[in-house]
């Protein structure tokens, strides 16, 4: 099935110019998915797919469901938590090893934070073995919102996770006690990388990378090979920023949003000395999640080096032109999809592929404009 979709319009968004694209068409490759979160490549024209409620599957070559695979750890469902994101090892055609990130129920008492394991796709691809949580975010805390929970390996084979502020700890992510606003970067097999900024020093924990972040949603390493981020604000004040180790981006000391229904957040500044500013920043927040570089030629070479954004809020998917390490432009894409757009990949096939959050979700592949 197809759907056509054209974009005929524009308007200014965060200060930028919202351009006139050709028309975009996308193709259903799977439906029937409850709440989709993630999607990862496993050769063969097949995905792995997340569902919030807690199921793993695989969507064959012919967009067909597979059953929920087995092996799958004790997952707190429930708001915003659940089965979150997944990604395949870079050499995953070798070790069929994979991540994912997931809400973890406290192992006594009430409460949960956002974990990382690793695991083994078995050979017949039916079931998770060898799964081993990598990493725990501390403390835990009885919340259903803001588990941030995207996962990006780098280029040495270790793993970027993105983690929320747990919406009611937002000042925890000004201090190095705590696992919360932060992005931490771990090694594959778990533990703290020797080079993260606080490795060593008296009461931070080692996994920190960077600090000051809400709650983040959308993470891609980018062609420079760095890793890139977006992340929701409250009202207003949503950001894409390139974290750095060591460096703090200020949430809740300076945001461009403001408390849900009005007021100030704290001093109600932008800007503070010390602190970073995002590279781009949408007010009224657009609520993005999932993140992608285009970095084929299946789109043209206008598109190639562009970061793709899924907006939950007003369904649709934004282009954001790069030059120079700075977003210059943002074309609006697929205005009348109609659906929450929760993660965007580019596939091995040099096409994206985009999940929509829904009970009835869907897989589709964005055709190149014709």
């Amino acid at each position: 099935m197809t759907r056509s979709i054209a974009l005929s319009f524009a308007l200014a968004v965060g200060g930028l110019t919202s351009t006139l694209a050709q028309a975009q068409t996308t193709e259903v490759v799977a439906s029937g998915l409850q709440n989709p979160w993630g999607v990862a490549f496993i050769g063969e024209g097949r995905m792995l797919v997340t569902e919030r409620p807690g199921r793993m599957r695989v969507v064959g070559a012919d967009g067909r469901l597979g059953a929920p695979l087995g092996g799958l750890p004790a997952v707190d469902a429930g708001g915003q938590g659940g089965l979150l994101d997944v990604i395949t090892d870079r050499n995953f055609h070798r070790n069929r090893t994979l991540y994912f990130c997931f809400s973890e129920p406290a192992a006594t008492g009430s409460g949960n934070s956002t974990a990382l394991a690793s695991a083994t796709l078995s050979s017949d691809s039916t079931r998770l073995d060898d799964v081993k949580v990598i990493f725990s975010q501390t403390p835990k805390i009885s919340s259903r919102s803001h588990f941030g929970c995207r996962i990006v390996q780098a280029g040495d084979g270790s793993l970027f996770l993105t983690l929320g502020d747990r919406y009611s700890r937002m000042n925890d992510a000004q201090t190095l006690d705590n696992h919360h606003g932060k992005v931490v970067r771990v090694r594959a097999t778990g533990g703290a990388h020797v080079d993260n900024p606080h490795v060593g020093r008296l009461g931070a924990l080692p996994e920190i990378w960077s600090v000051g972040h809400r709650n983040l949603q959308g993470a891609a390493l980018g062609p420079d090979g760095r890793l890139w981020t977006s992340e929701h604000g409250p009202q207003g004040g949503d950001e894409i920023n390139r974290p750095e180790a060591g460096k703090n981006y200020g949430w809740p000391v300076i945001t461009h949003g403001e408390n849900y229904g009005g007021g100030a957040i704290g001093d109600g500044i932008t800007s503070k000395a010390g602190l970073e500013q995002p590279l781009h920043q949408w007010t009224p927040s657009i609520a993005p999640s999932g993140l992608a570089f285009v970095t084929s030629d299946r789109y043209g070479p206008a598109w190639k080096g562009s970061l793709l954004a899924g907006s939950l809020k007003f369904r649709y998917l934004s282009r954001l032109v790069i030059e120079g390490g700075r977003v210059v432009r943002e074309e609006k894409l697929l205005p009348k999809l109609n659906q929450r757009v929760r993660d965007v990949r580019e596939g091995p096939d040099g096409f994206i592929y985009l999940l929509t959050d829904d009970r009835d979700g869907q897989l589709l592949r964005l055709l190149p404009a014709r």
